[in-house]
């Protein structure tokens, strides 16, 4: 059958067209990934604590709000050039850089923090002020920080903050911890302990002390702190004492008790990210492994079955021997030795699986070789590789190009075995990776569900997508069946 004729019959039964459109997908999704992402991705991005560190941390995605019918706060974050409010008076110029937040759920964020970037100044340092507008009228001035002075030597114009932003965490921030403890005992008249503040920051700056119990002297509310709705502005301003002097941006953070499509891991990185980036590199894992090794077990088998004499017997043992040796130990203790290198797994792959192929192969040519078609090709002097790879390689060619899809899928889970054993690439995110983080710092028995069931069902999906075209392939390797349709 001519490769028209093949694809003609792999989409004209069910399997085969699901397999096709399943594959088209995961290849359109695969180039989108590539082109969105570079190559360094997992050691310059992903492996980048500082890159994830405006992302709350272990939460699930935002649809998950409708399967659970609860009102989780979604995730905020804006970046803002200009200040919202200038004034000018006699110690200088205050320039006041503003977000606005309607707070409407029924739980605090995850965490608050203010990121300065690009300070420049030329006399004396700006001083930074990072306070909180709350809906009951009252405002807290949650941190004050002056601008590092000028070095020995330094010549002005001085620049802060650019390559290394000034980022104020301030859930934790034990200065701002002080100032709301101090601003509870100032504006009203239950105050709350620092011990709950230390650990409760961010719900504090979204509530007001209530220590309200019920009928059997339960406190009705966490802490003692009441949750307070409204509209919030976060507040971020600078007072200069030159009008040449700049700030870049203020980015304002509310971390979110949902994120983003997949959620994210335990150290805050996008989930949806990193099972992005993980498709190209399964799929190039499962064709390359897939190919190579239906190439050389092909091959081989072709070359034992027809010449025969010693170098089938050669062929034959070491296939024997290769085939009776433990894959997924051995694996693991070649990545131990040599290193977890994704091209190196690829390798170690392909050198132990092709003779399975090899041993199938042989058995098919020994009947082919016999055909008349062969014979009469020996009988005008064509030599014996064109026997082989010009008449007996396309007898075999259906049944060799469904067993390179099968072998797809198997190379893709021996890749995610590995990586969930922790002896995958490091510096490539794969979904055997993202599992086996997961599991060891217990996301199962914390019950982060979208952390492991994810990427296993990604696994699933794309074996089952290689399935599908194998059992659409099979009319193709067994014309009895294309007769039956």
């Amino acid at each position: 059958m001519t490769f028209r004729q093949i694809l003609r019959e792999l989409v004209s039964n069910g399997p085969g067209k699901a397999g096709v459109a399943m594959l088209v997908i995961l290849i359109a999704l695969s180039i989108y990934s590539v082109a969105r992402f570079p190559f360094n991705f997992g050691e310059t991005r992903w492996n980048n604590p500082a890159e994830w560190a405006d992302n709350p941390k272990a939460v699930p995605p935002s649809w998950s709000n409708w399967l659970s019918g609860s009102n989780g706060v979604a995730h905020k974050k804006v970046t803002v050039r200009e200040p919202a409010e200038v004034v000018t008076g006699a110690r200088g110029t205050v320039r006041t850089y503003a977000l606005s937040w309607d707070f409407d759920v029924d739980e605090p964020p995850t965490f608050v923090s203010m990121t300065v970037e690009g300070l420049t100044y030329n006399v004396r340092p700006p001083v930074l002020s990072f306070s909180l507008a709350r809906p009951d009228g009252t405002e807290v001035v949650l941190l004050r920080q002056v601008a590092r002075a000028p070095r020995p030597g330094e010549v002005a114009p001085f620049v802060r903050f650019r390559e290394e932003p000034l980022r104020i965490s301030i859930t934790t921030e034990p200065n701002a911890i002080n100032a709301m403890g101090d601003f509870f005992r100032q504006n009203y008249t239950e105050t709350v302990s620092s011990d709950v503040l230390r650990f409760s920051m961010a719900r504090a700056l979204v509530s007001v002390p209530d220590p309200s119990v019920d009928e059997d002297g339960e406190r009705l509310f966490p802490g003692g702190l009441r949750l307070l709705p409204g509209t919030y502005e976060f507040r971020v301003t600078a007072t200069v004492t030159d009008v040449g002097d700049t700030l870049d941006s203020v980015r304002f953070v509310v971390g979110g008790s949902v994120f983003g499509l997949m959620g994210t891991d335990g150290l805050g990185r996008d989930l949806a990210v990193g099972l992005l980036f993980g498709l190209p590199i399964a799929l190039f894992i499962g064709i390359a492994a897939s190919v190579v090794t239906t190439t050389i077990g092909a091959s081989l088998g072709i070359i034992s079955g027809y010449v025969g004499g010693k170098t089938d017997l050669a062929i034959q043992r070491l296939s024997d021997i290769i085939l009776n040796v433990p894959l997924l130990p051995l694996l693991i203790f070649l990545v131990f030795v040599f290193g977890s290198n994704l091209f190196l797994i690829i390798f170690f792959l392909v050198a132990f699986s092709w003779p399975g192929l090899t041993i199938l192969i042989r058995s098919m040519v020994l009947q082919i070789r016999s055909g008349q078609l062969i014979e009469s090709a020996v009988a005008l002097g064509a030599s014996r590789w064109r026997v082989m790879f010009r008449h007996v390689f396309p007898h075999a060619a259906p049944f060799i190009f469904s067993q390179m899809i099968f072998f797809a899928p198997a190379a893709i889970l021996a890749e995610a075995g590995l990586s969930f054993l922790g002896l995958g690439d490091p510096s490539i995110p794969t979904w055997g990776q993202i599992l086996q983080d997961g599991f060891t710092t217990g996301a199962v028995f914390l019950g982060y569900w979208w952390w492991v069931v994810p990427p296993g069902v990604l696994i699933m999906i794309t074996a089952v997508t290689f399935m599908f075209l194998a059992l659409g392939l099979e009319p193709v390797v067994n014309p009895r069946l294309r007769r039956m349709n």
